[in-house]
Formats: C-alpha cells, sequence, structure tokens
C-alpha cells in the first residue's frame, strides 16, 4: 500500500493501543490539501455552525442535580442554573472551535465532515481561534459570576476536553473514559452551581450511562467504516468484541447504580422506585439501536426514535412526581 492511501487496513483481531497518526494514515499537509472557499455561508452562519448549538443539549445534565433535590422552582436556583448552563455551551464551543482548526484536514477526507466550516473554507483558523478565546474568556466570567468554585469546574472541563482533542482521542479505552469524565463535570457544575451535593451513585450512573453512549457511537463508527480507519483517531484501535464488551459493562453498570441512588432518594415515595423502569427500557432500546448500527450520532438517535422519546417523557413524569408529589 502506498503511502498516499486515505485509509489503513486493520487486520482481523488486531487491537493496537495507539491510533495511526494523520501522515500515516494518508492525510495530507495543508499546503498539499488546500481548502477551497465555500460561498454556501456567511461567516456568522459558519461561526454559529462550528459553535454545534445542537450539542448543548448534552449541559441539561447541569439541571440534573438541582431537579432531583426539587429546588429548580427557587428563582435564585433557575439564575444559577441558566448562568452555568450558557457557560458549559460557551466552553464547550471553545473547544469544537479549536478542534475543527485540529482536524481540518482530516475532515475534508471524510464523507460528512468535509462540509464543516472550517474545513470547507467558509471558517479561517484565524477566526476560529478568536471565536474561540472569546468563548473561553466569556464562559469562565460567567461561571464566575455563579460560583468561583463552578469556574474552577469550567476550566477543569476546558482542559480535559483540550487534552482529549490533543492526546486522549489516540489512545484505545482512555478516549471514551474521558468523554464520560466530560460528564460527570457536567453534573457536578449543576450540583456546585446550586449548592446541592451530588451524591456517589448519581456520579457513578452519569459516569457508566456517559461511557454507555460514547461506547456506542465509538461502535456505529467501526460498524460504518468497515474495517479501515477512517477520520476517527482512535477508530483502529478497536474491535467489536471490545465495543460490545464495553457496552454491556456500562449497560449494567448504569442501570445498577441507578437502581440504588433510585431506591436511596424514594424514601416512603414509590415513583422514585418506578424510575428504573423507563430507565431500563430507555438503555434496552438504546442498546438495540446500536447493534443495528445507529448511534454515531448520539443526539439525532435520542431525538428520533418514539420509544426513546416514550421512554424519557414517562421518565420525567414518574421522576416529577417523585420530587414534587406531596410538597
Amino acid at each position: 500500500m502506498s503511502p498516499t492511501d486515505a485509509t489503513t487496513t486493520v487486520p482481523e483481531g488486531h487491537v493496537p493501543l495507539v491510533a495511526p497518526r494523520p501522515h500515516d494514515r494518508g492525510v495530507r499537509p495543508e499546503s498539499e490539501a488546500p481548502a477551497q472557499p465555500a460561498a454556501g455561508r456567511s461567516l456568522v452562519r459558519a461561526l454559529i455552525a462550528t459553535a454545534r448549538p445542537r450539542q448543548w443539549t448534552k449541559n441539561l445534565l447541569i439541571l440534573a442535580a438541582p431537579g432531583a433535590a426539587g429546588v429548580l422552582t427557587h428563582p435564585r436556583v433557575i439564575g444559577q442554573v441558566a448562568l452555568a448552563f450558557a457557560s458549559f455551551c460557551l466552553l464547550a464551543s471553545a473547544t469544537y472551535f479549536v478542534n475543527d482548526v485540529r482536524d481540518r484536514h482530516e475532515d475534508r477526507l471524510h464523507p460528512k465532515k468535509r462540509s464543516r466550516a472550517i474545513a470547507a473554507g467558509e471558517l479561517s483558523p484565524a477566526v476560529a481561534f478568536r471565536a474561540a478565546a472569546a468563548s473561553l474568556v466569556l464562559g469562565l466570567l460567567l461561571a464566575w459570576i455563579v460560583r468561583p468554585e463552578l469556574a474552577a469546574v469550567g476550566a477543569g472541563y476546558v482542559v480535559l476536553t483540550a487534552s482529549y482533542t490533543l492526546w486522549w482521542r489516540r489512545l484505545a479505552l482512555l478516549d471514551v473514559g474521558v468523554i464520560s469524565a466530560g460528564f460527570v463535570l457536567r453534573a457536578l457544575a449543576g450540583g456546585i452551581a446550586t449548592g446541592v451535593p451530588v451524591s456517589h451513585w448519581f456520579a457513578l450512573t452519569t459516569s457508566f450511562g456517559a461511557l454507555f453512549v460514547a461506547s456506542g457511537k465509538r461502535h456505529a463508527e467501526l460498524l460504518a467504516a468497515g474495517r479501515t480507519i477512517g477520520s476517527r483517531p482512535s477508530l483502529g484501535t478497536y474491535s467489536r468484541g471490545l465495543l460490545r464488551a464495553l457496552l454491556a459493562i456500562a449497560l449494567a453498570g448504569a442501570l445498577a447504580s441507578y437502581c440504588v441512588w433510585a431506591f436511596a432518594k424514594s424514601g416512603h415515595s414509590p415513583w422514585g422506585e418506578l424510575t428504573t423502569l423507563p430507565f431500563a427500557l430507555w438503555l434496552l432500546r438504546y442498546a438495540r439501536l446500536l447493534k443495528d448500527g445507529a448511534g454515531e450520532s448520539p443526539e439525532a438517535v435520542v431525538f428520533s426514535d418514539r420509544l426513546l422519546i416514550l421512554a424519557t417523557v414517562l421518565w420525567l413524569g414518574l421522576f416529577v412526581l417523585g420530587i414534587y408529589a406531596g410538597h
């Protein structure tokens, strides 16, 4: 195989620890693969697209701790949660700008990612870096206004995601572990912003749930790519067997830890205990969709599958009853 090939075949059963570097996979330097400026989107639309507002739904996890504590109806808490949510959206967007600049060469080889604004030449790296800096400063400032401790968590989140972009995403297992840690930091941020402690079991549920979704994303990418390494740096470090084992462990861990948390929290009310049923249904349905090859875009799956939506609505209704019934 010549060094200019865009993909590298991975022998069956071989699971290397570290993924090949971009140039090992035939990704050409910028001088050899220049981006042609595109006229499809304006600068503002390109900036918004690169900020990825659809991904901000992940930050709804900030509502979990105050919501479980039953304090979301307090005006002060609403303000704290709103600022914390806006802060993490800005911080996440800052990392997306940097990530897309770094990945622009590989993205041009991907059938879908090639339309990203930076890869398509609609947004220059210099403008993207300025947008990242502005988002970072404003996000940390909003977090500091809520609590200095929240700003510290936000800074930790940025360091974690930046290190993922630079290093961890190339290492087998550590990439999905770092993604899971990012979700845990979001949950902790909601508790710190509102002064609500986060239980160990809730943190475990978040960790295993995030590991389940992240492993499912890798599984879907591997199925889509067959046995070749695409633009995802860590994709060639996984086998189907390894990912299915991760999915089984994560599903069992998420369900077990959630059951412990729900039963311990419910007290004399049955509603909290009943939330375990739609929670289990959600996990099993998502696992079934993963088996069919879905999961490469988790948010698209969650908002398009009727059974997942039904399970979410049932869970939310029972959860609210468990918290506010009798108050």
